[in-house]
């Protein structure tokens, strides 16, 4: 999440190994949302405290006047975001105003309990108890903004990130760029892409997605700009002579198609071993199921690298 115009995506692999381009949603968006989802909370903890107040005149003690109080808050500050996100599957009314929604990391629905941690880090560390705030809160905007999928504390604790829902539709990488060029490919077998951020290669993806919108010079420059900085996070570097353009969709196919078979040997080892547990059932039961900135080098670094202009 960022605040500047460009639009950050990133790339997630899901459960089934399909790749999907999420938007993450912008940090205005995301304060706004918090904004009007305060403003709807505000007039529900005033009405709280009014009915206590005349509540407690001849009925309630101090004491039992406060934990009723506390009892409507958390009601309130909880109950609010966990009930709505959960029933609009990541989704408060400012979330819906703005167009933006709360999901997994795998790109999955946000889930009650995901929903619920999420509210419990606004709740006692970044939203409402003061003083606590006043850390929790800077806390939590920071991590959103050096984060390249704007994760705030409670994000971090839930496992979620917050999508921006309406966009413009973005356009298709050509085939071309879908796979390992043929040239290629005998490098691309001995390719170590683990230290490659997801920052850098949404960079890469997007300038891919843009390749033939941009005009040649610019193409050129910013094409070897970013083959630059994704060669600093991936070894060994390209033959010699390789153009920027097919470097990196060269490194962004091969991070896929090892993302998918990762999760898919994830995969295969969870059903196996709910296989043996189904197997271990006592005769006669069921079986439980289990529940865009980046660092860029400059041109004249790219010579040793292996890198040419692409013609």
């Amino acid at each position: 999440m960022r605040s500047d115009p460009e639009e950050a995506v990133t790339e997630v692999v899901t459960g089934e190994a399909v790749v999907l381009d999420l938007t993450v949603a912008r940090f205005p968006s995301r304060i706004l949302a918090l904004l009007i989802d305060i403003l709807v909370q505000l007039p529900a903890l005033i009405f709280v405290g009014a009915v206590v107040s005349a509540s407690g005149v001849g009925h309630l003690n101090k004491a039992s006047a406060a934990a009723v109080y506390v009892v409507g808050f958390l009601l309130v500050v909880i109950g609010y975001p966990v009930i709505f996100e959960t029933l609009s599957r990541g989704k408060t009314l400012g979330k819906m105003a703005l167009g933006i929604r709360v999901v997994g990391d795998d790109g999955s629905p946000e889930r009650f309990r995901q929903a619920l941690i999420r509210a419990l880090s606004a709740a006692f560390i970044e939203v409402w108890p003061i003083p606590i705030n006043l850390i929790g809160m800077p806390a939590g905007l920071i991590t959103a903004m050096v984060s390249a999928k704007g994760k705030r504390l409670g994000d971090m604790f839930a496992g979620t990130f917050v999508i921006q829902e309406r966009v413009a539709a973005r356009p298709d990488l050509a085939p071309g760029f879908t796979i390992v060029p043929p040239p290629l490919r005998g490098w691309a077998q001995h390719l170590e892409v683990s230290r490659l951020s997801d920052q850098t290669a949404a960079a890469a993806n997007s300038f891919l997605r843009r390749y033939h919108e941009l005009r040649p010079a610019a193409r050129e420059q910013l094409g070897m700009q970013l083959a630059s900085a994704v060669a600093a996070q991936v070894s060994p570097p390209p033959p010699p002579g390789t153009d920027a353009a097919s470097f990196l969709a060269a490194v962004l196919a091969v991070r896929r198609e090892r993302e998918q078979a990762r999760l898919q040997a994830r995969h295969a080892a969870a059903q196996g071993s709910h296989d043996v547990e189904a197997l271990q059932q006592p005769h006669g039961t069921l079986p439980i199921s289990p529940d865009d900135v980046i660092t860029v080098g400059k041109p004249d670094q790219l010579e040793d690298q292996g890198f040419a202009a692409p013609s």
